[in-house]
């Protein structure tokens, strides 16, 4: 799942009439108001001021928290209780199963919203698992997550690893080689070779066509055996000094950029912004991103923006969402804060295409995830609970391990909480 990161958790006012809760209510000056709850980097900050901008009688409010884990918390709380959603919600990947279970609280996008947001405007796997099991449309697309590595060209060079482009293509072909190069790294330098073991176990798992659920929603993780293969083979990570020991997107995670405190970290394209904002200006140019990523590739995250039934303004809320998810915008909302458009123009296009990132090294990041989105053939199925499983079970336990507990200890603790969440 996709974690993406804000300094603090907040609520940006985006016009000073907004209040929060099923749209900002209609104010005596007859416009239409909206309200959008988004967490992390959307992006959307100055594409909402271009649309009220095109759109006089449309006021919109953005409720914003830094993490996904407590705006979802809020977005089930408040179905629960039948009112205080907002006209628009997003919803990452990690969450939108369990929200599928819930569909009869949600507009049908494809019913209310514009004829231009038709399927064809995405992948059609991220278009595809917007849909709940009766074809109801609940979500359009925002971005997705495709794997790149992100890695210190300073710090390899120091170990006398390769750190050009075709050296570091051997040392990522696959996770076999990936952590036998940290533990050469950690083993030169008595330094860590990448962040958290969170984030690595996380791109591992979700390379995976099943991961902790089945498509019967049938709970897998005691006997899916790439999950136990995963788990094995970043613990053993863990036992040779590889980690970090970081807690990911913490205070230390954030401040271990800064420090040089790790060599490597799964790059995402949502995770770009987060490695030049905690990096900070000393350390442009020392970072790189590479296609190279160990077994090929993958997707992890990726969002998306549904109408729930207690909005007001329905038919407006899905125009916003429309407007907000069409390529152009998804363009913008990439160069602005990193997260990788799912539409198939957006891919195609030039102005992403040529789009270069200058902390990188001038890296052309648009052609390069743009190919690596190519490599994903369909989204891993996510069950009802396999956000908390990720966020709550997997984490913890792998956390755990860091501190001092034995990996076979650690896996009963995550499959023991797994099978609790999911009840």
């Amino acid at each position: 799942m996709r974690q993406r990161v804000v300094v603090a958790a907040l609520a940006v006012a985006l016009v000073a009439a907004g209040v929060g809760g099923c749209g900002a209510g209609d104010a005596s000056d007859g416009k239409v108001h909206l309200s959008i709850a988004t967490f992390g980097e959307f992006g959307y900050e100055d594409l909402l001021k271009e649309y009220q901008a095109e759109h006089p009688n449309v006021v919109v409010t953005q409720h914003k928290v830094g993490q996904a884990a407590p705006h979802h918390q809020e977005l089930f709380t408040k179905l629960a209780a039948g009112s205080g959603l907002d006209d628009v919600e997003a919803v990452e990947e990690g969450y939108l199963a369990q929200v599928l279970t819930k569909a009869d609280k949600f507009n049908d996008l494809s019913k209310i919203g514009p004829a231009d947001a038709g399927p064809d405007r995405w992948l059609p796997w991220k278009y595809d698992a917007g849909k709940s099991k009766d074809g109801k449309l609940i979500g359009y697309g925002t971005d997705i997550g495709p794997l790149a590595m992100c890695y210190r060209k300073d710090l390899l060079q120091q170990a006398g690893l390769p750190s050009d482009p075709d050296g570091v293509k051997a040392l990522f072909a696959s996770w076999q080689s990936y952590f036998a190069a940290g533990k050469t790294y950690a083993e030169k330098t008595g330094k860590a070779w990448f962040d958290t073991s969170t984030q690595i176990f996380n791109a591992m798992h979700n390379q995976h066509e099943v991961g902790y659920y089945d498509k019967n929603n049938t709970l897998v993780v005691a006997t899916n055996p790439d999950i136990k293969a995963d788990w094995d083979a970043v613990t053993q990570a863990i036992a040779d000094k590889e980690s970090a020991k970081l807690v990911s997107f913490s205070n230390e995670w954030q401040a271990g950029f800064k420090t040089s405190a790790f060599a490597t970290t799964v790059c995402p394209a949502w995770m770009l912004g987060s490695v030049e904002q905690n990096s900070g200006p000393d350390n442009k140019g020392k970072w790189a991103v590479t296609d190279a990523f160990p077994n090929g590739g993958g997707n992890w995250g990726g969002s998306y923006l549904t109408v729930p039934l207690q909005s007001k303004h329905p038919k407006e809320a899905a125009e916003l969402a429309a407007w907000l998810t069409a390529p152009q915008q998804q363009i913008k909302a990439f160069v602005a804060k990193g997260p990788f458009p799912s539409q198939v123009q957006a891919l195609q296009s030039p102005e992403l295409l040529n789009q270069t990132n200058a902390y990188f090294g001038d890296a052309k990041t648009g052609a390069l995830y743009a190919e690596q989105a190519k490599k994903v053939a369909k989204a891993q199925y996510k069950g009802p609970q396999d956000g908390q499983i990720q966020d709550n079970v997997f984490a913890p336990a792998l956390q755990a391990v860091e501190q001092g507990k034995a990996a076979a200890d650690g896996w009963q603790q995550a499959v023991a909480g797994a099978q609790k969440a999911a009840k």
